[in-house]
């Protein structure tokens, strides 16, 4: 059953549950003592302690290990064995159920040309004989080919049933010629607003559907089952937990697919926290009620998630002057009086909102639009701490505005040390200075909520550490010119990925760092991210997650 709340309540709740835990510090049954490694706790005053002391899901102490065996008798002890743990980390834009149907379907993460990928598919092809063919992952700018794949390449492997291969940044597909049929794509079918259908010079279609044009082709694809939906989420939550992670932001989650979320929570099969935001097209089913949570209080729904424009790497990203590659300068890819009403109504009952903006031209326009909406109250857009999701490209103008305003920049490390392959291409290098500009938007006063935006990257938080304090990519390699100066220290990566993500939900009094009274929220590693060579972090291994005072994973 829902519990319906404001924002007000968002904090009135992390006080009062603070003090009962603070209240009941007496009794040790059922305590956890946690020492035998560094412990960061994440608070600059005191960084590291030796032990930490877990009560009814809360921290209860966190000092030394003589004080934290003193609190009482009975407590599990858990021996870190060198290991390092941290205050919770949260990936704080990702989409749950996309990591979850990516194993059910052909994965082309990590193909290493165009003539891969279709020997990929042809061998999925002959995996599954019958029935539509859907896949997601692949990336074309490391492609010997550099290009797109068309609808020639697909037909010369399957040509008798349609092909659905989603870029990893899931703002473009390749289709073949059975799906542009099915879809009643033709040479003279329109741009929808806010997309693209490719087509070469003599203006025949290509196969390749941008942003919008994507939904042409995916409405007539089959939809999983409500049965495969759940278990995608139920295995893709225990992937996260394995992988270090405390707490998620599910960033765009549909109407219908939000009971999955309550019967997981409900029947205890989620091992997470979550805080989720409903996509925009379904605003109503938040903008009606207001924020709200369930029984639980670890599933919560706060928030409106909106798209400005599209992906950099599709070329769909909004930009205030052409593709240094290209021609063109992106898609806006919702109409703007459209976002200036759900945003009126958004702020008329305390919902917030999370913007998708790419490029400097679609960052410019959701800073607009926010301070538009706040125009009479400017106070009140900071109190709101609405956001912009990924900020990837700003004009050196507009990125003060953030850290002015109030506004959140939900950024995911991980797209820097991808998107450097083939950002200084699309971009030119004046447009390098703002972007993927962490230490800029820091040292102008913003809050970083740092994510991943899984199944577009791995979803991993070593690797997202890894990209945040170090701007190389996995293989140690970084381009000429790549503005390494935007590199944040290890320390305020780590805020970034707990401090950072508690903030930016309205939960800083409740998570992000470890003190007394605090959601007892732990990753531990195998490796001590604070001092090890940049080079052993992405390969080393979450040892321990607790959410909520719950173990989630151990491998220790």
């Amino acid at each position: 059953m829902a519990i319906e709340f404001s924002r007000r309540c968002f904090a009135g709740l992390a006080l009062a549950t603070a003090a009962a835990a603070c209240a009941s510090r007496g009794a040790g049954a059922g305590d956890l003592v946690i020492h035998g490694g560094p412990i960061y706790t994440g608070i600059a005053s005191g960084p590291i302690v030796e032990a930490v002391r877990i009560r009814d899901g809360r921290i209860a102490f966190a000092g030394s290990l003589q004080d934290a065996r003193a609190g009482g008798v009975g407590a599990r002890v858990i021996h870190l064995r060198g290991a390092a743990a941290y205050p919770g980390f949260a990936d704080s834009h990702m989409h749950l159920l996309g990591v979850g149907l990516s194993a059910l379907q052909l994965d082309l993460t990590g193909v290493a040309s165009l003539a891969a990928m279709l020997e990929r598919l042809r061998a999925y092809a002959a995996a599954h004989p019958t029935g539509p063919i859907t896949g997601r992952g692949w990336i074309e700018t490391h492609w010997p080919e550099h290009r797109f794949p068309t609808r020639a390449d697909l037909d010369a492997v399957v040509a008798n049933r349609p092909v659905m291969l989603g870029r990893a940044d899931g703002h473009a597909v390749a289709v073949n010629s059975a799906a542009l049929a099915l879809a009643g794509i033709t040479d003279a079918t329109a741009d929808p607003n806010g997309g693209r259908i490719e087509r070469d010079a003599s203006g025949v279609a290509t196969g390749m559907l941008i942003d919008n044009a994507e939904a042409l082709a995916a409405a007539r694809f089959p939809t999983p089952s409500e049965a495969v939906k759940r278990e995608a989420l139920r295995l893709a939550a225990q992937l996260y937990a394995s992988r270090g992670w405390t707490r998620l932001v599910d960033m765009g989650v549909d109407r219908a697919d939000y009971s999955l979320w309550e019967h997981l929570v409900a029947t205890d099969e989620f091992p997470l926290a979550a805080d989720i935001y409903i996509s925009g097209a379904d605003a109503d089913f938040v903008l009606e009620r207001g924020p709200f949570q369930d029984a639980t209080g670890r599933l919560r729904v706060g928030g409106v998630k909106l798209y400005m424009d599209g992906a950099l790497g599709s070329r769909g990203a909004a930009l205030l002057a052409p593709y240094s590659d290209a021609p063109g300068s992106g898609l806006l890819l919702t109409p703007l009086d459209e976002m200036r009403t759900i945003m009126a109504r958004a702020r008329a009952r305390g919902v917030q909102i999370a913007t998708h903006a790419i490029g400097d031209r679609g960052n410019r326009l959701a800073l607009d639009l926010y301070q538009e909406t706040f125009a009479a109250d400017p106070a009140g857009l900071r109190a709101a701490r609405w956001r912009i999701e990924h900020a990837q490209v700003i004009s050196p103008q507009d990125l003060p505005r953030f850290g002015q305003m109030g506004v959140i920049a939900s950024m995911q490390p991980s797209h820097a040390i991808g998107d450097l392959h083939f950002a200084p291409a699309r971009l030119g290098p004046e447009r390098l200075t703002g972007a993927y500009a962490w230490a800029s938007l820091l040292n102008s006063g913003a809050v970083i909520a740092a994510g991943s935006d899984a199944p577009v990257e791995k979803g991993d938080p070593l690797i997202e550490f890894y990209a945040a304090a170090h701007r190389h990519d996995l293989t140690g390699f970084v381009g000429p010119d790549w503005r390494l100066q935007e590199a944040v220290s290890r320390a305020q990566a780590l805020s970034m990925l707990t401090a950072g993500g508690a903030y930016a939900t309205f939960q800083e009094r409740e998570r992000g760092t470890i003190e007394i009274g605090k959601r007892a929220d732990i990753s531990a590693f195998s490796v001590d991210l604070m001092q090890a060579p940049f080079a052993e972090i992405p390969s080393a291994q979450a040892v321990l997650t607790i959410s909520d005072g719950r173990i989630t994973h151990s491998a220790l």
